[in-house]
């Protein structure tokens, strides 16, 4: 009993019972201060997030009035139609090289030609600069800024293995183009 009277009497009550509110006055100001800095970030993402459906939305809507809009484009995609279709009837090579060798060609553009029967660098050393800007335009904008003149010379120093003199004049090539 004596211990209890002591712990009531002795103890600093008065230095506990201000630390315990300094504690909490802290914790409501930190949790006040960060609670409105989560808030703030997250109406920010939010922000963005709207903002960018609505930027997705509009090319959305750009893709359907161009895909609408096929007045002119019908004839240019008939007229391209026609020798890709031929090109894809055409029986297709056994071995496939690599034609991303050629300079100006990537990865989607080696895709491009194959989908239009070009596998081999015989095949495209035999297609003609003005067939390849075909398959390009049909391909969309993103691929009608490419110009593929020089990519039947290059395949054919490639198709007959002269690598050094193709290798040089690639050297003064920009992106394919002379």
């Amino acid at each position: 009993m004596e211990n209890l009277k002591c712990l009531f009497n002795c103890f600093p009550w008065d230095i506990f019972l201000f630390a315990l509110l300094l504690g909490l006055l802290l914790w409501w100001l930190l949790s006040k201060l960060l609670g409105d800095r989560l808030k703030s970030h997250s109406s920010e993402l939010q922000d963005r997030i709207n903002f960018l459906e609505g930027e997705l939305e509009a090319c959305r809507k750009s893709k359907v009035s161009a895909s609408v809009d096929l007045g002119s484009a019908a004839a240019t995609v008939a007229a391209v139609a026609a020798p890709v279709a031929a090109m894809a009837a055409a029986p297709k090579a056994s071995k496939k090289d690599d034609l991303k060798i050629v300079e100006g060609i990537g990865p989607k553009i080696e895709e491009l030609c194959n989908n239009a029967g070009i596998y081999t660098f015989a095949e495209l050393a035999d297609t003609t600069a003005e067939k390849l800007k075909a398959i390009l335009d049909a391909a969309g904008s993103r691929f009608q800024m490419h110009d593929p003149t020089t990519w039947p010379a290059q395949s054919a120093l490639a198709r007959d293995g002269k690598w050094d003199e193709l290798k040089k004049w690639q050297d003064e090539l920009n992106k394919g183009k002379a």
